[in-house]
Order: structure tokens, then C-alpha cells, then sequence
């Protein structure tokens, strides 16, 4: 089986979508501080990752599905890391 250029494109695509969260993870873990990252951004993100994937779901689409559910998943940690952190890095 041999992917189509779009095929290709959309994996590349949907790859660099969900890695381009982990390294504001990792910032956050590391530094116990959330302080620079927006709640209203975030916020708007996983209320767009929630559509995205009920969009999938309905069209039965599992590459958009599977993909913004991934996305949806780091947004939402950064979110939660947000909640925790939300005093800043301790002293």
C-alpha cells in the first residue's frame, strides 16, 4: 500500500501538529510555572480540538478524528498544567 502525496502530506501535517505541544510540556514540568502560557488561548484550542474531532467522528473521518484527539489530549495537559502551576514556579 503506498501513501498518496496528499496522504503524505496530511501525516506530516498532523505530526507536526501534535509535537509542536510537547515541548511547551516539557517547559512548563520543567519550571513548575505557567505563568506565560494564555488560559484564553488554551482555552479556545481545546474547545477547537473538541470540534475537530466530533467533525472526524461524524464524517467518519479517522485521520482528522485520531489526530485532533491527540492534539486535543496535550492542549487539555497544557491546560491541566496550567490549573497546577497556576501560582508560578515555587521559591
Amino acid at each position: 500500500m503506498s501513501l498518496s502525496t496528499a496522504d503524505l502530506i496530511g501525516t506530516a501535517a498532523a505530526i507536526c501538529s501534535m509535537a509542536s505541544f510537547v515541548p511547551q510540556i516539557i517547559k512548563i514540568w520543567r519550571e513548575r510555572d505557567a505563568s506565560s502560557v494564555s488560559l484564553r488561548m488554551y482555552v479556545v484550542t481545546v474547545t477547537g480540538f473538541v470540534l475537530w474531532t466530533i467533525y472526524g467522528v461524524l464524517t467518519r473521518s479517522w485521520p482528522v478524528t485520531g489526530a485532533n484527539a491527540v492534539c486535543l489530549t496535550l492542549a487539555a495537559v497544557i491546560l491541566g498544567l496550567k490549573w497546577r502551576f497556576r501560582e508560578g514556579p515555587a521559591s
